[in-house]
């Protein structure tokens, strides 16, 4: 009797944490070059007992392998946040020390939780894949949360204070950095999952204008809140001198001046990638016949997710220098302000998908959506 995928994949996975507590006893391993190879003479194990596992399967999506070896990765990140917060101890610190110190910082030891929610994402998409279901949502919402997470991660370390200390260990996260772009573009190409609804409801949805859509019209002014919100921090942390700004980031998040380098690359990155993502996103739901939303609405509540969660946490964790941590008497504030770029996405995704009629292409009367692509 074989075990379902998705088990072995996580059995796989729980080698991780045995092979960093094996690695630590091993002086061989405690020099940078050493740690690197080391490194890739792990991952390229993982993928031969997952081609071992696989065997007696005729095909496999290709994707399968990404989402398999990162797991293991998760299990990897899971251990180092746990180590960093005192739960356990003795996996990490040969790795800290001559491989990636700032994986000791508090913005990655949030990082590191999060990939328990990656963890489940890809389990879950190797269940539905080999029990040939879509995937492609979760999947999207993966390749958000993962581009978002390595757009931050990788220029953090570069231009922060830990970037005059770059060891070779460091370069492992090129592939990592690289792989969900490529997935990403494999995920938006293939067919999208499209409900049944037929022509009079589409049409009848479609005549609405905004005014007349309040959910619709709340979720625009949330979504402006957002956009002011995040032109704002960029301006914040690219030294705007007016006295709104020299207030907010002394009086309210002080994080934004902390020298690891993550907070002020988030920042940038919300300033020129997000506000024309958001301002698109503002058009498509005012416009009917976007169907582009169903997808970009998933992929963006999944970066925002990850992003706030990192950096509210790191904001308030103990492992930020207490001059850089929220003031206390800020504390709410400031998260109910860092809430709402997470919650406006996530909420934006599930209107879209729980009545997605607005945002499908029109189709000739009386006939259905799919109908009309059969034709």
């Amino acid at each position: 009797m074989r075990l379902p995928v998705e088990i072995s994949v996580f059995l796989i996975s729980l080698l991780a944490p045995g092979v960093l507590f094996t690695v630590n006893k091993i002086p061989a391993f405690q020099e940078p070059l050493p740690i690197l190879g080391m490194g890739m003479v792990v991952m390229g194990s993982v993928l031969l007992l997952l081609i071992l596992t696989l065997q007696h399967k005729t095909k496999v999506d290709s994707l399968f392998y990404v989402f398999a070896e990162l797991s293991f990765c998760c299990m990897l990140g899971l251990t180092n946040a746990l180590e960093q917060d005192g739960f356990i101890s003795g996996f990490m610190d040969f790795y800290l020390k001559t491989g990636e110190s700032h994986l000791s910082t508090a913005y990655a030891v949030m990082m590191s939780y999060w990939e328990a929610v990656h963890l489940i994402l890809f389990l879950t998409m190797i269940h539905r894949m080999f029990a040939g279901k879509s995937y492609r949502r979760l999947g999207l919402l993966w390749s958000g949360s993962s581009i978002a997470n390595q757009i931050v991660h990788v220029p953090g370390v570069i231009i922060g204070k830990y970037g005059s200390n770059i060891r070779p260990a460091f370069w492992r996260n090129v592939p990592f950095f690289l792989v969900p772009f490529w997935a990403a573009s494999q995920l938006f190409s293939r067919r999208r999952e499209m409900p049944v609804i037929t022509a009079d409801k589409i049409a009848v949805e479609q005549k609405k204008s905004i005014l007349s859509r309040p959910a619709d019209l709340l979720l625009s002014v949330f979504l402006l809140g957002v956009l002011v919100f995040f032109v704002f921090r960029g301006l914040v942390v690219l030294d705007c001198p007016l006295d709104v700004c020299f207030t907010y980031i002394y009086q309210y998040e002080p994080y934004l001046k902390d020298p690891v380098g993550f907070p002020k690359v988030m920042m940038l990155v919300h300033l020129f990638y997000a506000v024309p993502l958001v301002t698109i996103l503002l058009y498509g739901l005012k416009t009917p016949g976007c169907s582009w939303m169903l997808d970009w609405t998933i992929f963006f509540a999944g970066a925002m997710a990850q992003t706030q969660w990192c950096h509210i946490g790191a904001s308030l964790h103990s492992r930020t220098p207490f001059t850089y941590r929220v003031p206390v008497d800020k504390k709410w504030a400031v998260i109910a302000l860092n809430a709402l770029p997470a919650i406006a996405p996530a909420l934006l995704a599930l209107r879209c998908h729980t009545n997605p009629a607005f945002f499908m292409k029109p189709v000739p009367e009386g006939q259905t959506n799919n109908e009309k692509k059969k034709n």
